[in-house]
């Protein structure tokens, strides 16, 4: 399919106009004009960019990709590394930064509540990013963890007594740590989300509110795994999700 058919579809779908976000969405760098073969992940790094160039894609989709705002904007060492081998191998990036974390089936954290089991209720914070609502099965704390490392494979770090009585419960993937203060005051049992600061500890602990920091790249991988498959129903293109791993 040509390129231009692909953004639009993408921009229809994202609405990333709807977004203050910290870096551009949807075409970041330009490659060749036809795509039949994509490879989706979370960040647009290195080791992403080498397994787009072995499996000979025409574009990248990622969640994480460049020109963050305040960065150091020049085009030395690893920046230079990452944008020569997309500019050689004529390979498009695309990425969805907040309009993937706010889409409400194919987002992050639409995902994260249907792999998890959680019946979503609302939306709070800032542009309404994070995520509101009930465990379907109300659990203790020990057994909502496990039940986190099961389907992430990666065992998080929780902060409250394990046998605290969970059931409505909020989530914002990735480091978002700042809406804590916010989730508390909305009365939940529990908050996860990918990252977590020394401050948040402390209001864990004197809240009595329960925090789950189940990593940035864990609770981040399921949005543009989602949005791939997705357009391969769609499309007749090839979409592969490739994980590359971070502990994170």
């Amino acid at each position: 399919m040509k390129r231009e058919e692909l953004l639009n579809y993408l921009d229809g779908l994202m609405t990333p106009g709807k977004f203050r976000d910290y870096c551009p969405n949807g075409l970041q760098v330009e490659g060749r004009s036809e795509i039949t073969r994509l490879v989706a992940g979370v960040t647009a790094s290195q080791a992403l960019l080498d397994a787009a160039v072995e499996r000979h894609a025409d574009a990248i989709l990622v969640h994480h990709g460049y020109f963050w705002k305040g960065e150091d904007g020049r085009i030395t060492g690893i920046r230079r590394q990452r944008l020569a081998t997309l500019l050689t191998h004529d390979i498009n990036l695309l990425a969805y930064h907040l309009p993937l974390d706010a889409h409400p089936e194919l987002g992050n954290n639409a995902q994260l509540a249907s792999r998890l089991g959680w019946l979503p209720e609302g939306r709070f914070g800032e542009q309404d990013i994070a995520w509101l609502g009930i465990l379907a099965e109300p659990c203790d704390l020990t057994a909502l963890v496990a039940r986190v490392a099961g389907v992430l494979g990666r065992v998080p770090m929780a902060i409250g007594a394990g046998n605290r009585p969970i059931h409505r419960i909020a989530w914002c993937s990735g480091g978002a740590q700042g809406y804590f203060e916010q989730a508390i005051a909305l009365g939940v049992d529990a908050f996860m989300s990918g990252e977590i600061s020394e401050q948040t500890v402390h209001l864990a602990r004197e809240s009595g509110v329960a925090y789950i920091a189940a990593g940035h790249h864990a609770t981040e991988r399921y949005g543009v795994e989602a949005l791939a498959g997705h357009l391969a129903q769609r499309f007749d293109i090839s979409c592969e999700f490739v994980d590359i791993a971070n502990p994170v």
